[in-house]
């Protein structure tokens, strides 16, 4: 490989690129990782760092963009649209809008559940073959009640799609949640735990891929902004940045929110948006929960390490907004503080936020592209990366190795957008 080719030029270094890094080389492709910050700093650094086969039905469902209408109103809601003019926002909006029913609630929660569960096997696999010291446990996540609609709502239209698609529901009653976790203030009506699932803490997992990328012969360029991609009729022929000129056999790209951004540099419209999350990071309390937690009504996520604590989750839709906002912060506080003894560590370690890459039809887009012969995608993973990304990279893999892959890639095809 010389200075700037590579068999792959992978397009964007958080956990999607770089797990993709990984499968590739381990198949034997050589690759080289663009990335405009460090890499994992993007939406990979500060989620609560969930494995969540359990995430599995699709947020376009009837109801939820009237939810999202109706918060406008309400700037501290877990699901909150920003009522500023935006034509792109609204474009994507009135497109999730038209996923919003039955049929297309059931196949991408299809969808999601097969790039889940394997990825949930694969990533287990991974850390330990690998070595990735990243404080994965497998200990479960916990969904927690206070009130009886919420609870009933989800056993009706949560728990029951995951009971048909294999993925293991516990129906638990408030005394028995109470008793799983003593943390959780009294009140508790009712809890759905979900065995399956795990955790990992993020920033340290993507940090382990890297030095795995880089000891398997890969190549990872920190700051290198895009500023331009150079084409030749059907091709990509290089891609300038702000650290040099770079060209690949195939190009990649794996950029999460930002991959609209790069797809109108060549006449793509890729239908995404960003959806704002955020979270704060402490010291432990001396009170934690034994395993991780959502408060439901407060939609606040929380997980425990030996290193840290973490309160995230929340879903704004802002465009391409930057920084952080208080009030939704503000919220994570009280919703934590509603529901446990201790919701804060005595340290504030960071506040953060972060641009998830939200799909119009909630199912990553992964595969070749139908313009562009050398371009490959492995994008819109929207509140998944981590979850998705073991099975993203193997997916990616076996598609340019011309191998056969282990999940049926046809749901997740940039073709359904013409991209």
């Amino acid at each position: 490989m010389n200075d700037h080719s590579s068999d792959v030029l992978i397009l964007g270094g958080g956990v999607i690129g770089l797990s993709c890094a990984l499968f590739l080389l381990r198949s034997g492709i050589s690759v080289r990782v663009l990335e405009q910050g460090m890499p994992g700093n993007g939406a990979s650094h500060g989620n609560c760092g969930t494995i969540t086969p359990s995430h599995a039905p699709s947020l376009a469902m009837p109801g939820t963009f009237g939810m999202a209408l109706r918060s406008i109103l309400h700037a501290d809601a877990p699901l909150y649209l920003n009522p500023r003019f935006d034509g792109p926002r609204l474009r994507w909006l009135l497109g999730f809008a038209r996923h919003c029913n039955w049929r297309d609630f059931q196949r991408a929660t299809v969808a999601r559940a097969a790039i889940l569960q394997r990825s949930r096997r694969l990533l287990a696999e991974l850390i330990q073959t690998e070595g990735l010291e990243c404080e994965f446990t497998e200990t479960g996540v916990l969904y927690v009640y206070r009130t009886t609609k919420p609870l009933a709502d989800d056993e009706r239209h949560h728990a029951a799609v995951l009971d048909g698609l294999g993925v293991e529901t516990q129906r638990l009653r408030g005394e028995d949640v109470e008793a799983m976790e003593p943390v959780l203030k009294p009140g508790v009506v009712g809890g759905l735990f979900h065995p399956g699932d795990a955790q990992l803490r993020p920033d340290r997992y993507v940090s382990q891929l890297a030095e795995r990328v880089r000891a398997l012969g890969g190549a990872i360029v920190s700051g290198a902004k895009i500023d331009r991609l150079d084409t030749d009729a059907k091709r990509l022929t290089h891609v300038r940045s702000t650290r040099g000129v770079f060209s690949g056999e195939q190009v990649m790209m794996a950029l999460g929110a930002w991959t609209p951004m790069l797809g109108r540099m060549l006449g793509l419209r890729v239908p995404m948006q960003p959806g704002k999350g955020y979270s704060l990071t402490y010291t432990r309390p001396v009170r934690v929960p034994r395993r991780a937690l959502v408060l439901r009504e407060p939609s606040v996520c929380v997980t425990t390490w030996s290193s840290g604590y973490r309160l995230g989750s929340t879903m704004e839709f802002s465009g391409y907004a930057e920084g952080l906002n208080q009030t939704r912060l503000d919220a994570l506080r009280r919703g934590a503080a509603a529901g446990m003894h201790e919701p804060e560590g005595a340290e504030l370690l960071e506040e953060w936020w972060g641009w998830r890459p939200m799909c119009v039809d909630e199912v990553p887009i992964i595969g070749p592209s139908s313009r562009w012969a050398n371009l490959h995608f492995a994008t819109a993973h929207g509140m998944l990366g981590v979850s998705m990304s073991a099975a993203t990279g193997e997916l990616v893999a076996a598609q340019l190795a011309g191998t056969a892959p282990a999940i049926d890639p046809a749901p997740y095809a940039p073709a359904r957008f013409g991209i």
